[in-house]
């Protein structure tokens, strides 16, 4: 059976103990949980390599190797595999909050007017050490908008309705969040908000999320829609949300437009139409 790179954390010198027996490495390790400490950081697909996705601050990588300056491992979000920078991360905490403001300041101290001093994205994780003046303190010792924040367990109902916060955000291939995001990455950042596991390219998700409709099936709201390369979401009955190069941003399309532009110039035929279960 061919294991797919993308979710196989193996390098050829360190492998992750699970896979013991099934690939060849020096070494097989558990490897260590470490967090992202800075806004975002790029997964690459070798060191210095090209970018494959993202991880946002207060997400967890297990990271199996560090050697000159890059960690290699998995992020825990989807088990994609790759190499961060070392300096991006830091030993893992435990998160009690998530950011669901499409971008929110961090603020050195509880005061609209104090100058922030860096932003966070939709989808961080930070843990929360106090409040003062409707401002929760972070990890860091800075502030965030309360209305920013809610803790971990806390869920959307309407993937489009998250997919919506994107609008407008640029197209970058391997992005994840309001700064610049794919079009799987805004499905990804849609239905894991919503509580819906959702592994990160579309291919994946093609295989393995919701159920295939029938031809003559009338899509509707929370509908996917996929193409050999690329997937949008469904808004109503004839309108797409998709992150794609055409526009080079997150924005609202009527399918028929799409489905002809795309068949003609870019990913060709739809190769499935998909419904899920919320």
């Amino acid at each position: 059976m061919t294991m797919d790179p993308r979710m196989t954390p193996s390098n050829g010198r360190v492998a992750h103990v699970s896979l013991e027996g099934q690939v060849e490495a020096e070494r097989f390790v558990t490897g260590r949980w470490m967090m992202v400490q800075q806004p975002m950081v790029n997964i690459t697909d070798a060191p210095r390599g090209a970018r494959v996705s993202q991880l946002l601050f207060g997400e967890r990588f297990l990271a199996l190797e560090t050697a000159d300056g890059f960690s290699f491992g998995m992020a825990e979000r989807d088990g994609y595999v790759g190499y961060i920078l070392s300096g991006a991360l830091t030993g893992a905490e435990d998160a009690t909050h998530w950011v669901v403001a499409p971008a929110t300041h961090l603020y050195p101290k509880p005061d609209l007017k104090a100058p922030p001093d860096v932003a966070l994205f939709f989808g961080s994780q930070v843990r929360v050490a106090g409040e003062r003046d409707g401002y929760l303190r972070i990890q860091t010792g800075h502030y965030i908008p309360q209305q920013h924040l809610v803790p971990m367990k806390a869920r959307f109902s309407d993937p489009v309705g998250v997919a919506d916060l994107f609008l407008g955000t640029p197209y970058l291939w391997g992005g994840t969040s309001r700064w610049g995001i794919d079009c799987s990455g805004l499905i990804q950042a849609a239905l894991i908000a919503c509580g819906i596991d959702c592994p990160r390219d579309s291919d994946q998700q093609e295989a393995a999320l919701g159920v295939d409709l029938p031809e003559d099936e009338p899509l509707r709201r929370g509908d996917l829609v996929f193409w050999k390369g690329h997937v949008g979401i469904m808004s109503s009955e004839t309108m797409l949300l998709h992150a794609n190069a055409h526009h080079m941003a997150v924005a609202y399309e009527p399918l028929d437009e799409a489905l002809a532009r795309i068949g003609a110039r870019e990913f060709g035929a739809v190769t499935a139409r998909k419904r899920l279960p919320l």
